[in-house]
C-alpha cells in the first residue's frame, strides 16, 4: 500500500493497513513528515516538525504491534497543537514570550504516549489562543489548505491545516471560545467540542476543553473515547443513528449589532434542517434568548486571558494587542469568576428545555472562512469585537459547558467549506455524536 496516500487518509484506514500489515507504522511515519514539510512550505502550518521523534515512536507502534498490542491510535500519525506540554520542549502558545521548556508529558501527551500514537510536529496558534485567525508575530500566517487567501481560522488552525492539507489524518485542538469548531467551519472538517469537563484541560476558567480535528465524525469519536470520560461511548454513537428529535434552527446572533449571515452559509443551514426533517426529526425555527449570560462568559474569557498572560517568561514580548486584551482582564476581579461559572452552567440546564428542544441547529459563523488579515493591524478591544461579531454562535456553548460539534456539509460556489453547528444538552455527548454522523452520512448521499 503507498503510505505516501495513507497519510492523508483516516486514522480508522491507517490502523485497518497496519492491522494487515499493509504498512508499517515508520513506513506511515517517514510519509507524515514528508507530507507535513510539503504542506508546511506552502500554508506554514507546523512550528516544528519533528522526524526523528516520529521515527522512534512510530518503531516503538511496530514493536507493540508485534508484540500483539492494538488500538484505535497505535501507529497512527497525529500532529500536536503546541498547546500541549512535552517533556523538554517550549510550549509556545503561538508567543515570543514563553521560553522555559516542558518539565514533564502534560495529560493529553501522556494519554497519546500510552496509546501509540506518532507525533509528527507540532502545530500554530495565535498568540495565547487567542484568536480565531492563526497569525502571530513569533510564527506568521498560517493559510488555509482550501484557499490560501484564507484563514484557517483560530485557534487551532495550524492542526486545521494540517488535516485539510493531507499531513495527518488527525490533530489535537483545544476550545475555549470556540477553536475546534471555527477552525474545522474554515476548513471543511469535523471539530466535537465535548461538554465541560469530561476531557482534560479547563483554562480560561473552565471554558476550555481538550479534542481533535479530523475528517469524520468516528474518528473524532475514537479520539474523544480515549481522552475523556463519558457516560457513553462515543464510538458506537457513531455507528447508530438517533431516535426522532426535537432540533430547533436558529439562524439569529447572540451579539449586536449582528452581522449579516452570508446567504449561501444561511442556505446550508435550512438544508440541513430540511434533511433532518425528511430523517424523521421534528424541526422548528426557534431563537434563543441570552439574557445576561454573554458578560459571564466575558468575565470568564478576559479573567482567563490575563492569568496566561501572567504565567509568560517575558510579558514584554506579547503582541501589543495581547497586552491589552490582558490589561482589561486583569480589571476583572477574582471573586466576579465563580459567580460567573454557576451562572454559565445553570443557563446551560435550562437552554434547550426553554426552547423545548433535543438539540439546537445553527451556523458556527456568520460566514465562510475570513480573508486573511481581515483583522491585522486592529487593537485589542476592536480585534475582540470584531471576532465576537464574526464568529457569534460558539462562545456560548462553552459558557454553558454544552456540547458542540460543527459538521461540513456542502461548498460556496467559491469553493469554500459552508458547515453546520450542532447542540445537544448537559451529558448528551453520544446523542450530539450520533446526530453529528447522521447528518455526515446524509450529506455523503445527496445530491450536491
Amino acid at each position: 500500500m503507498d503510505a505516501a496516500a495513507l497519510v492523508a487518509d483516516t486514522p480508522r484506514a491507517q490502523v485497518a493497513a497496519l492491522r494487515r500489515g499493509d504498512v508499517s507504522a515508520v513506513e506511515l511515519a517517514a510519509a507524515a513528515v514528508a507530507a507535513a514539510r510539503a504542506l508546511d512550505a506552502r500554508v506554514n502550518a507546523f512550528v516544528a516538525i519533528d522526524e526523528d521523534a516520529a521515527h522512534a515512536a512510530a518503531q516503538e507502534a511496530d514493536r507493540r504491534r508485534a508484540a500483539g498490542e492494538d488500538g484505535p491510535l497505535l501507529g497512527v500519525p497525529i500532529a500536536l497543537k503546541d498547546d500541549l506540554d512535552a517533556a523538554g520542549h517550549v510550549t509556545s502558545w503561538g508567543t515570543r514570550s514563553r521560553r522555559t521548556p516542558a518539565r514533564a508529558d502534560g495529560p493529553v501527551v501522556t494519554t497519546l504516549r500510552a496509546a501509540g500514537a506518532v507525533p509528527v510536529g507540532r502545530t500554530t496558534l495565535p498568540e495565547l489562543a487567542l484568536y480565531g485567525f492563526t497569525e502571530s508575530e513569533r510564527f506568521g500566517i498560517t493559510r488555509n489548505p482550501v484557499d490560501p487567501g484564507r484563514t484557517p481560522g483560530g485557534s487551532s488552525g495550524g492542526s486545521a491545516a494540517a488535516v485539510a492539507g493531507g499531513a495527518v489524518g488527525i490533530a489535537t485542538a483545544s476550545d475555549g471560545a470556540g477553536s475546534i469548531r471555527i477552525p474545522a467551519s474554515c476548513c471543511g472538517l469535523v471539530g466535537i467540542k465535548p461538554g465541560a469537563g469530561r476531557t482534560p484541560g479547563g483554562g480560561w476558567n473552565g471554558l476550555s476543553v481538550q479534542g481533535c480535528l479530523t475528517r469524520r465524525v468516528a474518528d473524532s469519536a475514537l479520539y474523544l473515547d480515549l481522552l475523556g470520560d463519558f457516560p457513553a461511548p462515543l464510538a458506537a454513537a457513531a455507528e447508530a443513528d438517533p431516535g426522532p428529535l426535537r432540533i430547533g434552527v436558529d439562524l439569529t446572533s447572540p451579539v449586536a449589532p449582528a452581522l449579516p449571515l452570508d446567504p449561501e452559509l444561511a442556505a446550508a443551514v435550512r438544508r440541513t434542517a430540511d434533511t433532518l426533517a425528511d430523517l424523521g426529526h421534528d424541526v422548528r425555527e426557534v431563537r434563543t434568548r441570552w439574557g445576561t449570560a454573554p458578560l459571564g462568559f466575558v468575565a470568564r474569557m478576559l479573567h482567563g486571558v490575563a492569568t496566561a498572560a501572567a504565567e509568560v517568561d517575558d510579558p514584554g514580548l506579547l503582541e501589543a494587542r495581547t497586552a491589552e486584551v490582558a490589561w482589561i482582564g486583569r480589571r476583572i476581579p477574582d471573586a466576579a469568576i465563580a459567580p460567573a461559572r454557576r451562572q454559565g452552567e445553570a443557563r446551560g440546564r435550562r437552554l434547550l428545555a426553554d426552547l423545548d428542544v433535543d438539540v439546537l441547529l445553527t451556523p458556527p459563523a456568520r460566514g465562510p472562512a475570513p480573508a486573511i488579515g481581515r483583522w491585522a493591524g486592529r487593537r485589542g478591544l476592536p480585534t475582540m469585537l470584531a471576532l465576537a461579531r464574526f464568529y457569534a454562535h460558539t462562545p456560548g456553548f462553552n459558557h454553558t459547558g454544552l456540547p458542540a460539534a460543527v459538521v461540513p456539509v456542502a461548498r460556496s460556489r467559491g469553493g469554500l467549506p459552508l458547515t453546520v453547528q450542532i447542540v445537544t444538552g448537559p451529558g448528551e455527548d453520544a446523542r450530539l455524536v450520533a446526530l453529528a454522523a447522521q447528518v455526515e452520512r446524509a450529506v455523503a448521499t445527496a445530491p450536491v
